[in-house]
């Protein structure tokens, strides 16, 4: 082990996110990662799992209780299922442990639209009002202090960063804000599902989870707060024949006589010293950032509406990577450590 490196370990680590958090860290010069965790009986080795890792790390997955962390581990990264996660965060948290939650657990600050979106029982409601939104752009002097970060959904964090600086400068106006992203299939997960095979999915494109998809009120209220005002964002998502990327066109109402000049010279000045966000002149495509942890934006005045367009990495920027940059932040460390 490096002299003073910081112990991390990763929970649900068979899945996608759980593979690029791995690859992350292991050119991360500050961290050894000591502990991958799984719900599964079974204890294969990483490299049964994710054969990308053969030969880089010599760890087996294993079912690992809150006590044997708290042992092998300094820092946790949960990549469970809502629900399953925040009880596993709760036990970690009594021992004193840092978490960064990839699941959206933490994510709704009101433990009555986490219930009604998500149809469970908060496990651990009380922990709420101490969890921070894990969006270094709009959080990052919370990170700093926080123990317990909730890393943001992906879809979000799209649609955020394109939208929130418009709404809290008042250049764009909080009714009537339409939200149309596309996703690559490695979004739904590792675990089998129909939809996501290859004869339905491929030389396709299905919108999913119409009206009802639980990024919504993540969305709603991350722009409410920017807006100071309630918004209630119409959000559609797509899944499209790719491995990765999300692109996001956001459609709003500008306020008074904006134009594209005005949108665009927000966006740059909100985000000139963000070592992520990028405002570009062209409108972006998936592939300018994928395997990376950045989100390219730009901006028009359209026919009186306003349009904002969006692209991450949905595994990195929008999971994976913004884990990172979370865990960099809370440790101390320079903020870009193995993500440039």
């Amino acid at each position: 082990m490096r002299a003073m490196s910081k112990r991390v370990a990763i929970l649900g680590a068979s899945g996608y996110t759980g593979l690029e958090l791995i690859r992350l860290l292991l050119r991360h010069p500050e961290v050894e990662i000591t502990a991958l965790g799984t719900r599964q009986e079974e204890n294969p080795h990483v490299s049964e799992v994710h054969p990308q890792l053969t030969g880089q790390l010599d760890l087996r997955l294993e079912p690992l209780t809150a006590e044997q962390l708290a042992e092998r581990a300094d820092s946790v990264f949960c990549c469970l299922p809502h629900a399953a996660s925040a009880e596993a965060v709760a036990q970690l948290m009594e021992h004193e442990l840092d978490v960064v939650d990839l699941s959206a657990d933490y994510r709704l600050r009101d433990k009555d639209v986490y219930e009604k979106w998500y149809g469970v029982t908060h496990p651990d409601a009380g922990r709420l009002p101490s969890a921070v939104y894990g969006l270094p752009e709009l959080y990052r002097n919370q990170i700093k202090a926080s123990h317990l970060v909730a890393n943001p959904g992906c879809y979000p964090t799209s649609a955020i960063l394109a939208l929130y600086p418009l709404l809290k400068a008042g250049l764009i106006s909080p009714a009537g804000i339409n939200i149309d992203s596309k996703s690559g299939v490695s979004g739904g997960g590792r675990t089998p599902k129909p939809a996501f095979h290859y004869p339905e999915c491929n030389e396709s494109l299905m919108a999913y989870g119409v009206g009802a998809h639980r990024h919504m009120p993540e969305i709603d209220q991350m722009l409410t707060e920017a807006a100071g005002e309630s918004v209630e964002v119409l959000f559609t998502p797509h899944l499209v024949p790719m491995d990765r990327g999300i692109l996001s066109t956001c459609y709003a109402t500008p306020v008074g006589d904006v134009d594209t000049e005005g949108l665009m010279a927000c966006l740059r000045e909100t985000y000139a010293d963000e070592p992520f966000v990028d405002v570009v002149d062209k409108p972006p495509t998936t592939k300018h950032v994928a395997f990376t942890n950045r989100c390219h934006l730009t901006a028009r005045v359209v026919r009186g509406r306003a349009l904002v367009i969006s692209v991450i990495d949905n595994l990195i920027k929008g999971a994976s990577g913004a884990a990172v940059q979370n865990f960099n932040l809370m440790q101390g460390y320079k903020e870009t450590t193995a993500l440039i």
